[in-house]
This record gives C-alpha cells, structure tokens and sequence, in this order.
C-alpha cells in the first residue's frame, strides 16, 4: 500500500475518542475512500431514559458455534503487531509487507518451540493475505477473497497445513460484508447457489458497512446473502482454518445507524460455520457495543471491546497508545464473559524489549490486566527474538492460570484513577487481586481486605515472582515504579467481615436537587437512588459506629458509564471519585471508598457537583475500623 494516504488517515482520525487504525481501514485507502475516516463515537446519553434489567443479557445463550465454543480464552499469536510497526526492518518492502507465507511459517516454527508447551496453539493470520503489496485485493471468480500468490505462493491450505503439523490451530481474518472490489458489477456468481450474483447479496443502492465503509451491506432479505456467507466459511473450513477474525462489526468500530449494525451478518457467519462441520472459533473486531453483548455472546466466542492496542509507530505498541485505555474501558464488559465467549482486549506485546516500546514495569502490567480479565493472550510479537524478561512474562504459569482458570473476570474495588486495585473470588474461596499504579511517578497502592468483604489475616502469594510473601493484616501495601503492578493470590484466614447495610431509598436519608427513588430489579431493596446531576446530593442518615477511625465503605452502585461522584463523610470536603461503568443501567457493581467517622451517629453523601453521577443502590459499612 503507497504510505502517503494511509499517513492521511491516519493523522486525520479522531483523538477523542481514542483514533482506531486497523486493517479493514486499510481497505478503504485502495477503494477510493482516501477521506473517508472513522466516525467519532456517540457521547453517552447523560441520563438514561429508564432502566434495563440484567437479566435480558444473561437469558441469552451462548455461542454454540459447531462444538467449538471455549471454555477458556485461546492464546497463540497474530500478524498484524509487526504487519502496522514501523519499526526498522519489518515492512521491507511496504506497509504490512511482513505478512508473507515465510513469515507466518517461521513465527509458528517459533510459537511451537518456545510458547506451545504454556497453551499459546493458535497462529492468526490477519489483514492483507488477499492483498498484493500495493493492498490492491484480489478475489476468485465467486466473489471470494484468494491469496496473493506473491505473499502466499503455496496457497493458505498449505499454510495451514504446516501449522496443523506443528499441533497448532490456524487462524485467518476478513472485513464484514461484501467488499466493493468483489461485487464485480454485480454479475460475480455466487459459488454453490445457482442464480445468485453478488448483486444479489447486497441491497440495491449499494449501501456501505463496517468500520471504514470498504464493503457493501449485505441484504440477508435475500437468501443469496446467506449463500454468499456459506460459500466464505466453506472456502476456510475446506482449507483447513480453526479461527475466523471477522473485523469492523458494528454496532461499534465507532459507527452507529443501520448500515453499521452487523448482527445479522454475524448471526450468518454462525450458522454458516455450523453448517461447514469444521469447529471454527468466531471472533468478533473491534471497539464493539456493551449495548449488544447479548448478540456477540450468542453468535461469537469472542468480542473485542477496544481500540487497535498497535500505536501505528516505530515500535509495536506504546503505553500511551493505547495500552493503557483498558483499565478504563474494560470494566464495562466484566459481566459479559465467561465459557462460551470472552472480551478481547487485542494483541499482548510484552516480550520483545525496546521493540515492544515499553518499561519493563509497563509489560509487566500489560500482562496482568489481560491475566485478570481473562482476556485472549495472543501476542503480536516476533517470536524469533523475544527477550529474556518478554520470555518470563509470557510463560509464567501461575498468571497464565488466572487467566485460563474458572473464577469471574476481575473487576476494579477501587474508584479509577492513578492508583487502583482490581480482583475477583476465586472458587476455593482465595482471592485473586492486583495493584496498579497508572500514574507516571512511584506511589505505594493498598489493598483492604474489607474491599473483599473479610477482615482479619490473610497469606499472601506473589504470582510474579513465585513466592508467599507471608500474613497481613486487614491489608497489603506496596510500593510500585511509575506504571507497575503487583500481583497476588490472597488466602483469608480471618472471618467475614461485619457490615451494617444501608439503602439508598430509606425514607430516613435525605435528597436534594433532581435526586430521586426508582425501581431496580437487581438492587438490593429492588429501588435505588438516581438522577444524581446538576447539583443534587443524596445523604445517608444516622451512619452509626462505634469508635473513631478510617471505614472501608463499600458502594453498590449502577452506572452505564464510567461517571464521578464526590463523597464525603459529616461536614467533610469530600474526593470527587470516578466510579467505573457496570455496563448498562441494570447491573449492580461495588467500590469501596476510605472514608473517616466517629463514634456515635454521621453522615455519608453522594454529591453530583455539576455533572452526572452513578445510580446509589446501597453502601455497607463495617462495624469497626
């Protein structure tokens, strides 16, 4: 592809929110779009008009797709890190010249030899294996994508081929809809289904989809759609692929409107797998809704819930752009995943040093968030090369376990800011918790055990470094560099800590300005308090404790976005405090908040300030400090 539109693109693309580059937008260059950018995200509504229950997204049923659905998130590797990179030496001969058949065999060579004996089996080939050098496409007579003979001179049955002999799982990736250099007039036959053209498939004004417009919509009024979508997953099953990338799905890829909402074609593509007979895993790209969680769940095994992790540069990634985004992005999707389906947090390049471009400290927390929400590990990074330290992160057993095992995907405890502490309850009834410092200097993080609901002591296991670090009380400290994390297995050997509840909609609290009770069928007392904006408070009354001291509070509160409220306890001051999103506006999450009281009766208050705030179901305070 010439580099000079593409450089266009790229610089025009919107910085808030975070610009997304991917391949399909790539597409878009070579089929005429060379203005055409991603549209900038929808500003969430600041009050929602009512709402929604949890339970319409839990009654959906996951994925079933051919036998293949995952109980635990797949690890491997994928083209498209060093494919984007400007980093000396991999694109010789162009942009995303380093996806090449050579390539792609020597990097499962390596994945087979250093990273298959810790899970890592699946080799993803991404955009442009239908590409020349010039990313002009190239299609078969049926309208299919076929590989460019100079890039993949054995073809991609042969490709995957070798990978099978490896005892690896092939990978491969297209755009969503019918491309524009495939319609051919129209008059492209579709394979296996007399009568149909690629004029057919789409809808008569030739109407674009996905993220970067480089595909007509396909019209699945017409049952020649579905055959379209048939004869594509015939073709990979045919050549042997386990693993389908399909990219720029909407609602989402930062696109809304009708010509973007893409569950229909998803819905085909899994019925169109099923009906192959060959498991292939559906995974689904990228930035996708929180609002359709239900539909990915149901059709796909798997959802990309962010932006390109690449930052399109000299290096692979950088901290800034964007890996660390998803401390702020994922909590959202923390209760749509589990077996059958799982959030994508993207490529996970940890392992090869100053190519990676990022602080060892830097890789490490890349690492660990990915660990904890069980995101899919497959790293972009070049096998060939990794580092000693990239080496150890990559094959550290122990976190690869937190990611691979049956406990719930970790969630903050923490408001967000620079300083957080997310964990999760695991089945043996340890917790698994992690540290984080996000800002840019040392800063020691705690976490309190009343966070967890116990008190009391507790032992501690340091997953990093392999090693118990001993018992503490009611909390653990450290102190960590400028982006560095801890990670740690907690064994409580206390008892479970005492805790008076607190409803938000007691008639003994008081609200002012819009503060009002509305029904919340996964509260608590089935009510909570919202409309926390423009200047309204809701107080909690007569807070009783018994001596003086530092509560950890815990708020059960319901928010479908990440929003700020300030807390203060009496006549204090109070911290203005971002509450991550729970995802909608019926799922019920916690953060704890240190808070001061007195022994005898306070008060604790949620204060909107000028802005909109979280929906208050109810806050638990402990009966001791």
């Amino acid at each position: 592809m010439r580099s000079s539109p593409y450089r266009a693109l790229r610089e025009a693309l919107p910085r808030s929110p975070r610009r997304t580059v991917k391949a399909a937008l790539v597409l878009a260059v070579t089929a005429g779009l060379t203005t055409a950018v991603p549209a900038a995200a929808t500003p969430p509504t600041a009050v929602p008009a009512k709402p929604t229950t949890a339970a319409a997204a839990s009654a959906t049923t996951t994925a079933d797709v051919s036998s293949g659905t995952p109980a635990k998130p797949y690890m491997g590797w994928s083209s498209w890190s060093m494919q984007s990179s400007q980093y000396p030496g991999l694109n010789p001969n162009g942009n995303y010249s380093y996806l090449t058949e050579a390539n792609v065999l020597k990097q499962t060579d390596a994945l087979a030899t250093t990273l298959k004996n810790y899970g890592y089996d699946h080799v993803n080939i991404d955009a442009g294996w239908w590409m020349d050098n010039n990313w002009t496409p190239e299609y078969d007579q049926y309208g299919r994508q076929t590989p460019d003979p100079v890039r993949f001179p054995h073809g991609m049955k042969s490709v995957a081929d070798h990978i099978h002999s490896k005892g690896l799982k092939a990978g491969i990736y297209l755009p969503v809809g019918l491309e524009k250099g495939a319609y051919g007039d129209g008059k492209a036959p579709i394979h296996n289904a007399p009568g149909c053209t690629t004029a057919d498939v789409v809808h008569p004004d030739l109407r674009t989809t996905n993220g970067w417009d480089s595909s007509y919509k396909l019209d699945f009024d017409n049952p020649c759609a579905q055959k379209y979508i048939d004869s594509q997953a015939q073709m990979f099953a045919d050549w042997g692929y386990d693993f389908l990338k399909l990219d720029g799905v909407g609602p989402g890829s930062f696109k809304s409107g009708d010509n973007y909402d893409n569950v229909a074609d998803v819905a085909a593509w899994h019925k169109a797998i099923a009906a192959t007979g060959r498991p292939i895993h559906l995974e689904l790209s990228w930035s996708l809704d929180v609002g359709h969680a239900a539909d990915w769940k149901k059709y796909s095994n798997g959802w990309r819930i962010d932006t390109d992790v690449e930052c399109y540069c000299n290096t692979l990634v950088t901290w800034e752009n964007s890996v660390n985004d998803r401390w702020d992005d994922a909590p959202a999707w923390s209760s749509k995943a589990g077996p059958g389906g799982w959030n994508d947090l993207d490529a996970i390049d940890v392992g090869n040093g100053s190519m990676d471009g990022l602080t060892n400290a830097e890789r490490q927390s890349y690492m660990t968030l990915w660990a904890i929400n069980k995101s899919p590990l497959y790293t972009g990074d070049d096998l060939t090369k990794l580092d000693s330290y990239g080496l150890s992160l990559l094959t550290n057993r122990e976190v690869i376990a937190v990611d691979q095992n049956d406990s719930p995907v970790a969630r903050p405890v923490t408001p967000m800011g620079d300083e957080q502490v997310w964990g999760t309850k695991n089945p043996n009834g340890t917790y698994t918790v992690a540290l984080f410092n996000l800002g840019n200097s040392s800063a020691a993080v705690t976490a309190y055990w009343a966070s967890f609901g116990f008190s009391g002591t507790a032992s501690v296991r340091d997953l990093w470094n392999h090693q118990d670090i001993g018992t503490h009380k009611n909390k653990i400290t450290a102190s960590l560099p400028a982006h560095g994390s801890r990670l740690f297995t907690i064994k409580p050997g206390g008892a479970p800590l005492a805790t008076t509840s607190y409803e938000a909609e007691s008639a003994n609290n008081t609200l002012t300005g819009n503060a009002s009770v509305a029904t919340c069928d996964s509260c608590s007392g089935g009510k909570k308090v919202g409309n926390l904006y423009l200047d309204s408070r809701l107080q909690f009354n007569d807070i009783k404790v018994k001596k003086d001291g530092i509560y950890t509070v815990n708020v059960a509160y319901v928010s479908g976005d990440p929003r700020s409220v300030t807390v203060y306890s009496n006549s204090g001051n109070g911290t203005s405090l971002k509450f991550p999103s729970t995802g909608d506006w019926g799922t019920v999450e916690t953060v704890s908040v240190q808070l001061a009281l007195k022994a005898g009766s306070n008060t604790i208050t949620f204060d909107s300030g000028w802005d909109y705030s979280p929906d208050i179901d109810r806050i638990d305070v402990p009966k001791s400090a």
